[in-house]
């Protein structure tokens, strides 16, 4: 039974008792009744009121999960957002490519067929090569005979220059 049919139902029994208004006790008793009938019916609005915002909101979550799917849509079928390989450049299992830690660092390189500038850490350069994750070209990394003073030797060298 709704609560506009409960109250109705209270309103004819109250009625029906045949109650003195010009009583204290009647006149208590009736506006009571009154005071409820305005609650019943503020209450019914509220629910009508919550009932459309919740349709409302089954809307708009539906409208955002569309919106999500568009537009990532392409990250659905890999891990790193890599479309090339589709997922397999980085594994979870794979130590090398260790992302969290904020202590490695990172080289540049630029792929010469592109032109695509990419970033590498040491586990990547060790590995020796890598496909361009833009233009697929395979490119070879052999730094196993240089040492560090190799590098600086050269920096002396282009600065003497």
């Amino acid at each position: 039974m709704k609560l506009t049919e409960k109250m109705s139902y209270l309103k004819g029994l109250i009625d029906g008792l045949e109650i003195d208004n010009t009583t204290k006790e009647g006149k208590a008793l009736l506006q009571m009744s009154d005071v409820i009938s305005e609650l019943v019916l503020y209450v019914e609005d509220l629910q009508s009121q919550v009932d459309e915002l919740t349709e409302l909101c089954d809307i708009l979550d539906e409208n955002l999960g569309q919106v999500e799917d568009d537009i990532y849509e392409d990250d659905d079928d890999d891990d790193y957002g890599c479309d090339s390989c589709e997922g397999g450049c980085f594994d979870d299992d794979d130590e090398d490519y260790d992302f969290d830690d904020d202590d490695d660092e990172l080289y540049e390189i630029t792929c010469p067929t592109c032109g695509d500038t990419i970033l590498l850490d040491e586990g990547m350069i060790e590995e020796g090569s890598m496909n361009c994750p833009n233009c697929d070209e395979l490119l070879e990394f052999d730094y196993d005979d240089l040492t560090i003073e190799d590098f600086e030797g050269n920096a002396e060298e282009s600065e003497d220059k």
